[in-house]
C-alpha cells in the first residue's frame, strides 16, 4: 500500500512542486499552441502536395503530441530534482525506488493525453477529421500507450540528467527526432533504410501506425500486434531508465556525484 501511495501521491506532489508556477497562458501557448500549429501546418502542406490524406497528418501529429508531456515533462520532472537541489532529500527517503521513480511519469502521461486529445479535437473542428465513431475508444487506448512509451523515454533522459549538465537540449533534440523518424508526416517507406531501422526501435512509430489503421476503420484486433510492440518498447525504455537511476544513485553515495553541476 505504501508503494502505491508513493507512486500516485508522490508523483502528483512532485509535479505540482515543479510546475505549479506555470501560468495558464504559458501552459496553453507551450503545451497546446505548439502542437496545434504543427498539426495545421503539416495538414495543409499535405493538402498542397497531395502526398497523403488529411487523416494521415492529423493522426500522426495528434499521436506525436503526446510526447510533449512524455518527453519534455518527464525529463524536467526527474532532472529538475537535481537542478533545484532537492535530489539528496529525495534519495534519503526509505521509499520504494521503483514507485518513487516511475510515479513521477504519471502526471506527464496524463498531460500527454490531454494534449493529444486536444489535437484530435482540433483536427475534427478545423480540418474535418472524421474517424468512425466505433474507433474512438480504440484510438484513445493507442494514445494512452503512446503517452506511456514516450514517458518511458523521458525517464531515460531524466535519469541521464542526474549526471549530465544540460539534458534539456537533449530532450529538444529527441522530441524533434521523433517527429522526423516515426512516420509522423513522412511515410516510413520514404525514409532511408537506416532511419526505418531506428524508427522501429523508438516510441510512437507503432502507435501512430496502429492509430492510422483504426482511423481507417480497422478493428482493434487488427492493430493489436502494433500496440503490443509499442508497449514492449516502452517497457524496455522504462527498465533502462530505472537501471540508470539506480546506478547513478549508488555512484552518488560513494562519490557525491549528484552534487556536481
Amino acid at each position: 500500500m505504501k508503494a502505491i501511495r508513493v507512486f500516485f501521491v508522490g508523483g502528483l506532489i512532485s509535479y505540482r512542486a515543479l510546475f505549479n508556477w506555470i501560468s495558464p497562458g504559458t501552459y496553453l501557448l507551450t503545451m497546446l499552441g505548439g502542437p496545434l500549429f504543427q498539426l495545421l501546418f503539416f495538414t495543409y502542406l499535405g493538402r498542397y502536395s497531395h502526398l497523403r490524406s488529411d487523416s494521415f497528418f492529423v493522426v500522426g501529429n495528434a499521436v506525436q503530441a503526446s510526447a510533449m508531456g512524455g518527453v519534455y515533462g518527464t525529463t524536467m520532472t526527474i532532472a529538475n530534482e537535481r537542478q533545484l537541489q532537492t535530489l539528496w532529500s529525495l534519495m534519503a527517503t526509505p521509499s520504494n525506488r521503483l514507485a518513487l521513480f516511475l510515479g513521477r511519469a504519471l502526471p506527464n502521461v496524463a498531460n500527454g493525453l490531454v494534449v493529444s486529445g486536444f489535437c484530435f479535437l482540433a483536427g475534427r473542428v478545423l480540418v474535418g477529421f472524421d474517424p468512425p465513431a466505433a474507433s474512438l475508444a480504440s484510438i484513445a487506448l493507442v494514445v494512452s500507450v503512446a503517452a506511456l512509451s514516450t514517458a518511458a523515454l523521458g525517464l531515460v533522459l531524466g535519469a541521464v540528467g542526474l549526471r549530465a549538465r544540460d539534458v534539456f537540449f537533449a530532450s529538444n533534440l529527441v522530441y524533434f527526432l521523433l517527429l522526423l523518424v516515426c512516420g509522423v508526416n513522412v511515410p516510413l517507406s520514404e525514409l532511408p533504410g537506416w532511419l526505418r531501422t531506428i524508427a522501429r526501435g523508438v516510441p510512437l512509430t507503432h502507435a501512430i501506425e496502429a492509430a492510422r489503421r483504426l482511423a481507417d476503420g480497422a478493428s482493434l484486433g487488427a492493430a493489436s500486434g502494433l500496440l503490443w510492440r509499442e508497449l514492449a518498447i516502452g517497457g524496455c525504455y522504462a527498465a533502462l531508465a530505472y537501471l540508470l537511476f539506480r546506478i547513478f544513485e549508488l555512484e552518488a553515495r560513494k562519490r557525491a556525484a549528484l552534487e556536481r553541476m
